[in-house]
């Protein structure tokens, strides 16, 4: 049976992960911010799926540009000019390491799965069911990202919200 979890109650604990992973791993300061998600062509998303007693995904955004840097400051390497492995490699283990921290928050449990990337300029993501979705936006010095945690939602579950 599907644990109840309040998704939006997690925001601080949301919030505090992506800035402790992004500060202690890159090196990056990043704070929670208000900008508008907006589609890009150049998006880059790593997704984390939970399974188990909770299910649901998270999600990290960002450009292929800030994808680089995050590179560039994970590895002893020079930034990329462009999508490699390197790089996909990058935001699979930024994702890992925000999903890893964020099994300490949700019900007990649960997996998680392998990292996927999905990059282009035009695509769309869908975690199939019916979802509850927090998206955050954080900005620092490389701009803009976004980190979102999904939901999976049982259909009995639904109609009786």
């Amino acid at each position: 049976m599907q644990s109840t979890f309040q998704i939006d109650v997690y925001t601080s604990d949301i919030a505090q992960i992506v800035t402790d992973v992004f500060r202690t791993m890159l090196g990056l300061e990043v704070e929670m911010t208000q900008a508008e998600w907006q589609a890009a062509p150049d998006r880059v998303t790593s997704v984390i799926h939970f399974a188990g007693d909770w299910r649901g995904a998270v999600l990290l955004e960002c450009s292929a540009q800030q994808a680089c840097m995050f590179t560039a400051k994970l590895m002893p390497i020079g930034q990329p000019s462009s999508m490699n492995d390197d790089v996909r490699d990058t935001l699979g283990e930024i994702g890992n390491m925000i999903g890893g921290n964020l099994k300490s928050v949700v019900p007990r449990g649960v997996g998680l799965s392998m990292p996927s990337v999905v990059e282009g300029s035009n695509y769309s993501m869908r975690i199939c069911g019916g979802n509850l979705v927090n998206r955050l936006a954080f900005g620092g010095e490389a701009g803009n990202f976004w980190v979102t945690l999904v939901e999976m939602v049982e259909k009995e579950s639904r109609s009786r919200g």
